[in-house]
């Protein structure tokens, strides 16, 4: 699985990128596909109407593979339910998410390798992945009803664009020499099958953890069911596991334990979980700063085997004093402690608002992007966000006193240590 990645799709992306000297470098290739991308996924029955009827965009022959009929079709029934896990547990999945998900996939030596490398060389900006990121699980989770994910719908649409980015993200990383080159014995095709297969489960393996953690324990029907709507997404993508069919909660157990061993210490995961920190830690309340890294441990705390280092392999720094009384409250209170249990309630809510705080910072930061950061209606509503030209206002307020506090704070604390 390391050596294989989308022959298909990659044939076609590679070829029309060889044939096409007038992008300039791959990086023309990739801004090229994010400008397509942002309006297939604005306007998706319109953007698969041109690409079947006319050759009016250069990615009409990758979609004409990509849209291939599908092996096999998603079960309405398991769909609905598999969705409602989000709908009904969102933010509790955006916590696991920023928390633990992207954790696990920056303390995967070649994964942390490709997603470091295409942020130097695509954007120039480490954290914009992490949006982007946080855009796919609300474009293929967020909308209720069992046609989210059909053609026309901007879940299919995400989903397909993200098969094609993966493309050119290969054909960008394969296109630098000298002392760039990618180090294919090592780390085998840049976004290869294995890493696709690794990251599907960071979504579900590892987030249905994280959220047992927090207090919310899917029963075997959710996961299930959630694992059954990944899975079609994952065959959208070009995730070869799921090309016959979807995985069953086996499958992802077996695969996950064995999916261990590519964890460790390295320079692109360092940056890349510095990166998160340092955002999403800018994004804290005044008293919260620190306690992003102190969920981060706390989350991986007596996990087994290696992935309990993995805060150590990723230097987190080290939780504040506070945190811990905090964190062990939350733990006995979310384990039916007959003494805690009564603030489990309490709990719960600042973990949700803790997600809350992090999707909403990264919501304003990109908003006005090339490939904005946009919510659903009923979602913003559900969550109390105000997706509002002034409720973003008000919050840039917020943000601009609470760092001038931060800095006023700093300032002084070196002049007290001097």
């Amino acid at each position: 699985m390391r050596g294989m990645a989308d022959p298909e799709v990659d044939q076609v992306v590679e070829g029309y990128y060889r044939k096409h000297p007038e992008l300039g470098d791959s990086r023309s290739l990739v801004r090229s596909m994010i400008r397509e991308l942002s309006q297939a996924k604005q306007e998706p029955q319109r953007f698969m109407h041109d690409a079947a009827d006319h050759d009016n965009t250069w990615l009409t022959a990758a979609l004409n593979v990509a849209h291939a009929s599908p092996r096999w079709n998603i079960e309405p029934r398991l769909m609905k339910r598999g969705q409602d896990v989000f709908a009904n547990y969102g933010l509790y999945q955006a916590s696991a998410l920023f928390f633990a998900s992207l954790p696990m996939a920056y303390a995967s030596v070649d994964g942390a390798a490709v997603l470091a490398r295409v942020s130097d060389l695509a954007t120039h900006n480490l954290t914009r992945r992490v949006a982007e990121t946080g855009q796919m699980l609300l474009d293929v989770m967020a909308l209720r009803g069992d046609r989210g994910l059909e053609p026309g719908t901007t879940g299919y649409a995400t989903a397909i664009g993200l098969r094609l980015m993966h493309a050119c993200v290969r054909v960008l990383i394969l296109d630098q020499r000298g002392p760039d080159q990618w180090p294919t014995e090592e780390y085998g095709s840049p976004v290869n099958q294995e890493l696709l297969l690794a990251t599907l489960l960071d979504f579900t393996i590892v987030a249905w953890e994280a959220m047992a953690r927090m207090g919310v324990r899917l029963d075997e029907g959710d996961r299930e069911a959630n694992l059954h709507v990944w899975s079609f997404i994952g065959m959208l993508m070009g995730v070869e596991a799921c090309r016959d069919g979807p995985l069953t909660l086996g499958d992802a157990e077996l695969i996950s334990s064995g999916l261990t061993r590519l964890l460790g210490p390295s320079e692109g995961g360092l940056r890349l979980m510095r990166a998160l920190l340092d955002e999403m830690e800018e994004f804290m309340p005044l008293g919260w700063r620190k306690l992003p890294r102190s969920v981060v441990r706390w989350l991986f705390q007596d996990a087994p085997g290696l992935v309990s280092r993995l805060p150590e392999l990723l230097q987190v720094p080290p939780a504040p004093w506070w945190s811990a009384p905090l964190l062990a409250s939350l733990r006995a209170a979310n384990q039916d402690s007959w003494f805690l249990g009564p603030v489990a309630p309490l709990a719960r809510r600042l973990i949700r608002k803790l997600g809350r705080e992090v999707i909403i910072g990264y919501s304003d930061r990109y908003s006005n992007g090339q490939a904005p950061f946009r919510f659903p209606d009923e979602l913003a509503s559900r969550w109390g966000i105000r997706a509002t030209p002034v409720g973003r206002g008000v919050r840039r307020i917020r943000r601009s006193v609470r760092n001038s506090v931060r800095r006023r704070f700093k300032r002084a604390q070196s002049l007290g240590s001097s």
